[in-house]
């Protein structure tokens, strides 16, 4: 994380102005497809370290862009989104978590479920609901910076992971924790529409995982498959293990192609962006899961054992169809934007 910080690639899209390298979501998609392509866990540890940023840069004040952000890009704290809880996934509108108004505090009581840093992280952006009579479905919910070191915040580390086991990933419990009224983010009851905003940009992000997963297992399979002989030659002469290198390539690069052009969608906000974001999640993701079973196929009984890193993009892969949205609701989404 250090090297990471050294780098830059904390952050990454965070403005210059507080310390971060201003990378466009086209470089971000890059550099997230570098990072997973090496190692997904890991990957993941470095991408997310700013996760919540992207609300704080675009609706914060300047004080809390200073006091939240400075010290993620600099690798001094890890920042978290606590959205998902333990009876609420994909309904994002139906998140229980409360906050309430005392004086110039707000009282936060509830539980965040799948966070990820939650047991490492400094602080994380909040989605509750402060207006809980509003009348509307997706009214009544802000967002707040809640410090992991204040009384009544506690953290369980969830372990028994199928994959992105080098990611922490945590239970939050929140029970009467005090947090000043200016970790407000933006306007008291803005926070639903504030959150929408950012999910092209995410599933952008994890399908830039998923092209990275499919890359690093296609790598390791042709490097695998030129190594291993049988028969007399290597495995990787053989017609049908050239036919799925080749399927494994042309995948990964479809992938990699939907990504690029959702990223450019994200920097150029046009009206295609909430479909190919969705798309290009959902394909990537796939493609994913696809090339990385193929990798263990071509490894063979070597590929069912961790001595090989095809087995763990195996498992890591997983994941892209799950957070952020699963496919069914990248599905969802895509089909109303078809028929808006």
């Amino acid at each position: 994380m250090d090297k990471a910080a050294d780098a830059g690639l904390l952050g990454p899209g965070i403005p210059m102005a507080y310390g971060g390298a201003g990378y466009s979501p086209v470089e971000v998609a890059i550099i997230v497809e570098e990072l997973f392509a090496a190692d997904p866990g890991i990957g993941l540890c470095v991408a997310s370290a700013g996760f919540g940023a992207e609300a704080i840069t675009a609706f914060g004040t300047d004080d809390q862009k200073r006091r939240f952000l400075e010290p993620v890009t600099a690798g001094d704290a890890i920042m978290g989104s606590a959205i998902s809880e333990p009876d609420t996934g994909s309904d994002v509108a139906s998140v229980s978590a409360t906050a309430e108004k005392d004086g110039d505090e707000w009282i936060i009581d509830g539980n965040k479920m799948w966070i990820t840093n939650g047991s490492v992280g400094d602080y994380f952006v909040v989605l509750c609901r402060t207006d809980p009579d509003a009348s509307g479905r997706y009214e009544g919910f802000s967002q707040i910076v809640v410090e992991s070191d204040r009384d009544g915040f506690t953290a369980e580390k969830i372990t028994g992971k199928l994959g992105i086991r080098a990611s922490d990933t945590a239970e939050l419990v929140l029970d009467a924790v005090r947090v000043p009224e200016e970790n407000l983010i933006g306007t008291r009851g803005g926070g639903f529409l504030q959150l929408m905003q950012f999910f092209d940009e995410t599933r952008t992000t994890v399908a830039a995982q998923g092209v990275g997963i499919a890359r690093g297992a296609t790598e390791r399979a042709l490097a695998y498959a030129q190594e291993r002989e049988q028969f007399g030659q290597p495995v990787a002469d053989f017609q049908a293990i050239q036919h799925k290198l080749a399927e494994m390539q042309t995948k990964t690069e479809a992938a990699r192609t939907l990504t690029r052009k959702s990223a450019w969608s994200v920097d150029h906000r046009d009206d295609q962006l909430t479909a190919l974001a969705s798309m290009a999640k959902s394909f990537a993701s796939r493609i994913a899961v696809e090339v990385a079973d193929e990798a263990v196929q071509i490894h063979g009984g070597a590929g069912y054992v961790n001595d090989f890193d095809v087995e763990r993009f195996y498992r890591d892969a997983k994941i892209t169809q799950l957070y952020e949205g699963t496919t069914e609701i990248q599905k969802n989404v895509i089909a109303r934007e078809m028929m808006d």
